[in-house]
């Protein structure tokens, strides 16, 4: 299926071109921003101020989580079409646009920064959707477009919960654009082999009856004494379901099917004197499965864990939600309709600055330098069913998802295409593995990120076009769709949003602060050489 070139995707390709440099500008803007989870309200409020300017109708806060957004812009009866921004970093990568290793100027190394990197992901889907809302200007193309903000991807935040709250049912097709993260998917289109399901759930510990532990002299003035023996506490619950939990991390599912289980801890302490046990302690987990239901046999170990610590300890404990996303569902006319379009957008192309930079880091490394630093990949298009064969070379035959991502929650309510472009790599000798600080890097400098976001505003642009265009391209991707789901929303194999918990917003989730002293990180700025 060979895409032409239309004069509304021309227009389209001209808006790009013309506003090429604001959009450099507004990923320089949301890149430094580095905020992370659920604390991105910079970045949030910059979208939502930008969506307003350009016409939009813009619900801040969608979902009840206050860095979220759903915008619409309406040009009579027609296909709704959609894309979304995600614009979270993630703690301890921040990192300057420089070609050194270096932090953002003052802030600490361990402050937010942008990895994968989603501020090109934001920028280059919000360049496709202006660049189609122009052509439908320009056109009379009737439609509508619609534009989400969904923050805490890396904890598979907010989809899991538009989704469930009704915000992408209505939408007949939808374009899920991410920056290449593992290879062979750079500059391709998924296309049977989707993301799996994630679980993320908080574990806290409380010990509120310390005095109980033990019996205390009657008459003391405190509730433990300090010649007394002291209740273990929310830190001794927390380190036992750690440790717990990483001992029996083998009983928690059968070695196939590709799963993990990461934690992290976000809160510990909370004890001011050394005879006072901590009262509350938090640790998260987050579960990458292929199915929902090996998720759920790993909370349910988790369970397990979490009551004989808090035993152990003396604690209570709960267990809080921050996610449950669905694997992801293909649309092999959606991801064939959208590659098409990528060809026609064309690869990232990096040009001599960008060499020139990329070179420098490989200086700064202590490599020779070589006259071509990225990767072939980055600037090279792959056949969606290529990509398939090599992601299908190291899995199992009965594994049918792969790793974790909540776009996967779109897919049950539109015809969903999940399109990767090349991200700025960088070769290295032979049996030496680059830095990460490097790729954060990348992300950042203009020259090496920018043909990202001019590949994928145009390949999103295009797609939008079509599918505002072709009234029976929309009925295709919906057939398959009714198809694969079972009759549709709600068909016998559609399967329905999981969530059933409140936006985790909440918790301690690191973030910048304002004091006295002006604006820092939660983790302090170290002094110069400690």
């Amino acid at each position: 299926m060979k895409r032409e070139m239309t004069p509304a995707k021309q227009s389209a390709f001209a808006w790009i071109e013309a506003n090429f440099a604001r959009l450099s500008d507004w990923n320089q803007t949301i890149w430094h921003y580095g905020e992370t989870a659920w604390r991105e309200y910079r970045s949030a409020a910059w979208y939502v101020a930008r969506l307003r300017a350009e016409g939009f109708e813009v619900e801040a806060a969608s979902g009840g989580m206050p860095t979220a957004f759903a915008a619409t812009w309406r040009k009579g009866a027609g296909p709704v079409v959609a894309g979304y921004a995600e614009y979270d970093g993630v703690p301890g990568n921040c990192q300057a646009a420089a070609t050194r290793k270096a932090p953002r100027a003052g802030l600490s190394p361990f402050a937010g920064g942008h990895t994968d990197p989603h501020s090109a992901l934001g920028i280059g889907a919000l360049g496709g959707i202006l660049a189609a809302k122009a052509a439908m200007e320009e056109h009379g193309l009737a439609g509508t477009l619609k534009f989400f903000g969904e923050p805490a991807e890396k904890v598979r935040g907010s989809k899991p919960i538009h989704a469930a709250q009704g915000y992408y049912d209505g939408i007949d097709g939808l374009i899920s654009f991410h920056p290449c993260f593992m290879l062979p998917l750079s500059n391709t289109t998924r296309w049977d082999t989707h993301c799996g399901a994630g679980y993320g759930v908080i574990y806290e510990f409380r010990c509120e009856q310390p005095e109980t532990w033990l019996a205390a002299p009657g008459d003391a003035p405190i509730p433990q004494a300090h010649s007394s023996a002291r209740a273990p506490g929310a830190n001794d619950a927390l380190v036992t379901m750690y440790m717990t939990s990483k001992m029996t991390k083998e009983s928690m599912l059968p070695f196939s099917g590709g799963w993990s289980v990461n934690e992290a801890i976000l809160l510990a302490g909370q004890a001011t004197a050394d005879n006072l046990p901590a009262q509350v302690a938090q640790i998260q987990y987050f579960v990458r499965t292929p199915t929902v239901e090996m998720a759920e046999d790993v909370v349910r170990v988790l369970d397990r864990n979490a009551a004989a610590a808090a035993q152990a300890a003396h604690c209570t404990w709960r267990r809080h939600w921050v996610s449950k996303s669905r694997p992801g569902l293909a649309n092999h006319v959606m991801a064939e309709l959208t590659y098409r379009n990528l060809e026609l957008a064309g690869p990232p192309v990096f040009g001599p600055e960008a060499v020139a930079a990329a070179r420098e880091i490989q200086a700064n490394l202590g490599q020779e330098p070589m006259e071509r630093p990225f990767l072939e990949a980055c600037e090279t298009l792959i056949e969606p069913r290529e990509a398939e064969a090599i992601v299908r070379e190291s899995l199992p035959p009965a594994q049918l998802h792969s790793t974790s991502d909540d776009y996967t929650d779109m897919a049950w309510h539109a015809p969903t295409a999940r399109l990767y472009v090349g991200r700025p790599m960088l070769k290295a000798p032979p049996g030496v593995r680059t830095p990460d600080w490097v790729a954060n890097a990348l992300g950042g400098i203009r020259a090496t990120i920018d043909p990202t976001i001019y590949s994928a505003s145009r390949a999103i642009a295009a797609t939008l076009v079509d599918l505002l265009s072709d009234p029976a391209m929309v009925a295709e991707a919906w057939a398959e769709f009714e198809e694969r789901t079972g009759g549709g929303i709600g068909g016998t194999d559609w399967l329905a949003p999981l969530c059933d918990y409140d936006p985790p917003i909440h918790f301690p989730w690191p973030e910048y602060i304002t004091t006295e002293r002006g604006q820092s990180w939660w983790i302090p700025a170290m002094p110069e050489g400690g």
